[in-house]
């Protein structure tokens, strides 16, 4: 019978078949132990010199680091192991032997691992984001599909910018200019207007020359809009969304949070409501830490953002920024013009901003004026401004950038580990 690691729990006494690959090996005279991969996890195989025939010892002995094969055993409980069990190898086949296998258990630089990141994958510790990576993605459409949400698909290819041309990748459609897309909220907008409440799920680029341990190039960013809600509404939806991704983690990644040696405890805190602080206060706070480099009208920095994040030891909300430094499309706040209803979320322990969102302006005439102030192209904003000409509502919505929540979930220092194949600054390959 085949199964996978994952399931051999489920054959506990029996004998079964497992396509895996060796992952690493120890042996004394008459033991042989392999560490198993199989891609659903890691299991230990045990090869008994006295209960396997001489060529099956000799291969348990032999082969090397990532070869495949198919390994032949029964399922025995055992304690000590993370997942309660493991195999009594009988036999195995080898399906092909690898050779000089690059990345050994020895220590190896960043640079390295990242030149062979296809191969990196395969680490225990690798292996353990990537699958906090996918429950944080699962838990993305169980939030919103339970809270009603369609799913849009908005285009990457782009003739306008959301928030300006500076940072944007641009190349040609065929003989018009078009930028490759920074955010999907403009079409979010549109597609809010006709279902109610939409979010997208998709890669984001960002032609931003930084090489912070938060940023990359290419990211997915998980968007929301909804129509009929303003800005108090949005701050509700955003916290009950981490809030419900950060408990699934919690409930169905337990091994791998343990791999990553990852204080569970400050994750158990994450509850609703989150603490909120304006931008103003937030000033006010820094300059009574210390932090004199900073002044109204200025966008907060990491050390800023990790101060702030630090007082509260939770996600907290930085709301209310000036309006100088915040996209065009924001709502002027009703209590102080020179601000506008928008917040950060900022992660603890030194992640930084995860979500970005505003309420959206719902006036053409107010919307037509930031534009001209912007200097941004009319024309490319024509479709926009149509949503304030038929049928204009108040609405919000917000962007929350994966990788960096997948850093934050993990506990992994950089978003270099928390995508696949990262694209940074210098680094197009693999």
């Amino acid at each position: 019978m085949k199964t996978t690691i994952k399931d051999a729990k489920n054959h506990i006494g029996q004998e079964v078949t497992i396509g895996a690959w060796l992952h690493n090996k120890r042996s004394s005279g008459k033991i042989a132990f392999l560490q198993l991969r199989d891609g659903t996890g890691f299991m230990q195989g045990v090869v008994v010199k006295s209960e396997v025939d001489e060529e099956t010892f000799a291969t348990a002995k032999n082969i090397t680091q990532e070869s495949s094969l198919y390994v032949t055993g029964t399922i025995s409980e055992d304690n000590r192991s993370d997942l309660g069990y493991e195999m009594q190898v009988k036999s195995i086949e080898v399906i092909q032997e690898a050779h000089d296998y690059p990345i050994t258990p020895k220590n190896h630089g960043t640079e390295f691992l990242m030149d062979h990141r296809h191969l990196w994958l395969r680490s225990k510790k690798q292996h353990a984001v990537m699958k906090i990576r996918n429950e944080i993605i699962r838990a993305t459409y169980e939030f919103f599909h339970d809270t009603g949400f369609v799913k849009i698909d908005p285009p990457i290819l782009t003739a306008s910018a959301p928030e300006g041309t500076s940072e944007l990748f641009h190349t040609k459609y065929f003989d018009e200019d078009a930028f490759l897309s920074q955010s999907g909220q403009l079409y979010l907008e549109a597609a809010a207007m006709a279902y109610g409440k939409v979010f997208s799920f998709g890669p984001t680029f960002r032609a931003e020359k930084s090489k912070t341990r938060r940023h990359l190039i290419e990211f997915r960013m998980i968007e929301g809009e909804m129509a009929f809600y303003e800005h108090a509404d949005s701050l509700e939806v955003q916290e009950q969304y981490v809030t419900h991704v950060v408990q699934s983690v919690l409930k169905n990644c337990e091994l791998e949070l343990k791999i990553l040696d990852r204080d569970t405890s400050k994750l158990e805190k994450v509850q609703t409501p989150f603490p909120r602080i304006s931008y103003d206060d937030a000033i006010e706070y820094l300059k009574e830490q210390g932090f004199d480099d900073i002044e109204w009208g200025e966008d907060f920095g990491a050390p800023h953002e990790t101060a702030i994040a630090n007082h509260f030891d939770l996600p907290v909300f930085i709301t209310n920024y000036p309006t100088k430094i915040k996209p065009f499309y924001m709502q002027p706040n009703p209590e102080n013009e020179d601000t506008v209803l928008c917040a950060d979320l900022i992660a603890p322990e030194g992640y930084g901003e995860i979500i970005g969102g505003s309420e959206r302006i719902n006036d053409l005439d107010l919307l037509e004026q930031r534009i001209e102030e912007h200097q941004l192209d009319r024309e490319s904003y024509n479709y926009y401004l149509d949503l304030r000409r038929y049928g204009s509502v108040p609405h919000s919505g917000f962007g929350l950038g994966l990788e960096r929540t997948v850093a934050w979930i993990s506990g992994v220092e950089h978003v270099r580990e928390t995508a696949p194949f990262p694209r940074l600054l210098n680094r197009l390959y693999p």
